[in-house]
């Protein structure tokens, strides 16, 4: 009985270990980095100076190369002025941790002050996600209205108004965009509530002094331009704005003492800032806001000189900058007919082109920005990502390697650089490019987790595993991590480590049967049945038809000789699964070993027939052996 059981229930490796490799989920006590980002994300809402230099401090005590640590550094950039640093920093951070909500946010902002407002869009909208803060509620606001989606502008700055409903900026804000859409008498109304809230508001004064121009209520409007500047006394734009008012009603002495406290040389210099359609007055009245002005501006050079380019470029920008798609190109190809030598005019342009799906345009654009400034790097990365999705590998890697000579902290485009050789087949360029990832960013979960399948398929096994581990601290419910590292660890003969690894899956989530089913299979493994039986009970006490724990209890039972609790645990597998083989063979072998006889009766019919034959002639041992002896002595006479 012992050696047909034995023969049966012998597993391989390997075979066991196959099993083991399915999901898990994971989740380990709070460590000192995950303390450092729950910090990092109150930043945001802390307005007292003194809290927040010492939040900050003991985030950078806590997780000194931590994504939290980076966005602090990001922060402090911002402070210093440093908005470019201060950018190279929130997108390290969210490389290190996507869902830092206070580095999307504050991402966001800059890319609005910038004027980038797809991009501040997108990370402004991932930061409401968990954070509900007044500010970015605002700018995107103000993102929205650019975008002449009005509804949603309104959303925003209610949501403002509802946590602050004196906050003078989104009453400002909601008034900007009644008068867009055509309610002027409830925009004014909205501005002079933000200017009794702050009198030295300078867009709500300015907005307002314009709507009574356009009122014809001149009166109304120098009224609100004085009062705004004894409230906000350095403001050029207002004491400009104020000049401009006081040069239409005639008083050339008090527009030209406005416009000196508004930063602009006197008229009778004759420079292009005092002439009326000057490129000068035209940034002047752009700065302001003043679009139709600002162009007749432009324009105004235009007559006196058709060939100009400055006045297109700046057409140009003045249209993009206010959503005017169309008007933009018109004045961008322009200045490109009269050969520009202002590379953002082409990347502008090759922007353009790239929303309206017009890439063989825009390919061309990017390309004649990276002529005249080949150190270009966005319009650089613009390149690679067009050649990219149309299929030319080698010119898209070309881009991106020389976007990476201007801006080589930029860890997100070494990943996608590293993707890009993997997915080709050039794993040594590939290695390299993850390297750098995590030299900038030794927390990318995918660069830890991609350059690991590398050393995986070279056979350095031990690099892989570090690599791996490394994943699952930063992910602990990476199904495909945890699965790579079972394999290995399975491969290197690590059972220790294995069974580290499936009790922790047990304790994180115990309700799972596949936990503890897959626990017992290494136990089983082990030859450890005690443990391997209670595991494979607990998976079935929580699923009763697992099929698979049935079948493996049952199997435990037969190499502890428990024949009948055996047959119970296999019979119910199989009845969970009709399909399982390999309940059935078990099944057959507990039957043969119960009775033995009629399995020799199946495998052996001709014997036993013979055998059947000779018991019905004869019930004695004593009448077969005469029987014998008279056969031998007819052989040897034939």
């Amino acid at each position: 009985m012992h050696r047909c059981l034995k023969s049966v229930l012998v597993l391989p490796a390997l075979a066991a270990a196959s099993l083991l490799l399915t999901g898990f989920t994971w989740s380990f006590g709070k460590d000192k980095c995950a303390s450092a980002i729950e910090l990092a994300q109150k930043l945001p809402a802390t307005t007292d100076e003194l809290q927040r230099s010492r939040t900050e401090t003991e985030i950078l005590s806590l997780c000194s190369d931590g994504a939290a640590a980076t966005y602090v550094q990001g922060v402090q950039a911002e402070r210093a002025g440093n908005l470019d640093g201060a950018i190279a920093a929130y997108r390290r951070a969210l490389q290190q941790e996507p869902n830092l909500a206070a580095a999307n946010g504050s991402l966001g902002m800059l890319y609005q002050h910038k004027g980038l407002t797809d991009d501040a869009a997108v990370e402004l909208t991932k930061a409401l996600t968990s954070l509900r803060i007044p500010a970015y509620h605002k700018a995107l606001g103000k993102v929205m209205t650019e975008r002449r989606f009005y509804a949603l502008a309104l959303y925003h700055y209610g949501e403002v108004l509802r946590q602050a409903p004196d906050d003078a900026g989104a009453i400002a804000g909601q008034a900007e965009v009644y008068a867009a859409q055509g309610q002027i008498d409830r925009a004014m109304d909205e501005y002079r509530r933000a200017l009794l809230l702050v009198p030295a508001h300078e867009q709500a004064s300015l907005d307002l002094s314009r709507l009574y121009l356009q009122q014809n209520q001149p009166d109304k409007a120098l009224d609100t331009l004085k009062k705004a500047v004894t409230a906000n006394p350095r403001s050029a734009p207002l004491h400009l704005a104020l000049g401009d008012l006081y040069d239409k009603r005639g008083d050339k002495q008090q527009a030209e003492y406005e416009w000196l406290l508004g930063g602009k040389k006197s008229a009778a210099a004759g420079t292009p800032a005092a002439q009326p359609g000057g490129i000068a007055r035209g940034d002047q009245l752009a700065a302001l806001g003043e679009i139709e002005r600002a162009a007749e501006a432009y324009q105004s050079v235009l007559t006196e000189q058709p060939d100009a380019v400055i006045p297109y470029e700046r057409l140009g920008t003045l249209y993009f900058k206010a959503g005017r798609d169309g008007d933009a190109i018109t004045a961008y190809r322009e200045a490109s007919y009269r050969n520009s030598l202002n590379a953002d005019v082409y990347y502008n342009l090759g922007r353009l082109y790239e929303k309206r799906s017009q890439l063989d345009e825009a390919i061309v654009s990017y390309k004649r920005a990276i002529e005249r400034k080949p150190d270009h790097a966005d319009a650089r990365l613009k390149m690679a990502d067009l050649r990219l999705s149309r299929g030319n590998v080698p010119e898209a890697i070309e881009q991106y390697v020389e976007f990476l000579k201007l801006k080589p902290e930029s860890a997100d485009i070494h990943l996608k650089l590293a993707r890009i050789f993997l997915k080709n087949k050039q794993p040594s360029y590939a290695e390299d490019s993850y390297k750098a990832v995590l030299k900038l960013a030794p927390d990318n979960l995918e660069a830890n987790r991609d350059l690991a399948s590398i050393y995986r398929n070279k056979g350095e096994n031990d690099k892989a595993i570090a690599l791996y581990k490394k994943a699952l601290q930063l992910q602990k419910d990476d199904a495909e991590t945890r699965n790579a590292l079972i394999a290995l660890y399975v491969k290197e003969k690590q059972y220790d480590d294995l069974t580290v690894l499936l009790k922790q899956a047990v304790e994180i989530a115990p309700d799972d049967p596949n936990n503890h089913y897959k626990l017992g299979l290494i136990y089983d493994f082990n030859k450890d049945y005690e443990n391997a039986i209670a595991s494979y009970k607990s998976a079935i006490d929580l699923k009763a038809d697992h099929a698979r724990a049935l079948n493996a209890l049952g199997r435990v039972y037969m190499k502890s000789g428990r024949l009948s609790e055996a047959r119970e645990a296999l019979e119910a597998a199989k009845n969970a699964d009709p399909n399982l083989v390999e309940a059935s063979v078990l099944l057959n072998n507990i039957q043969d070993d119960f009775n033995p006889e009629p399995r020799k009766l199946t495998k052996k019919k001709g014997k036993s027939s013979k055998k059947s034959t000779a018991k019905k002639g004869s019930r004695t041992t004593k009448s077969k052996a005469p029987a014998k002896a008279a056969t031998k002595p007819k052989k040897k006479n034939q």
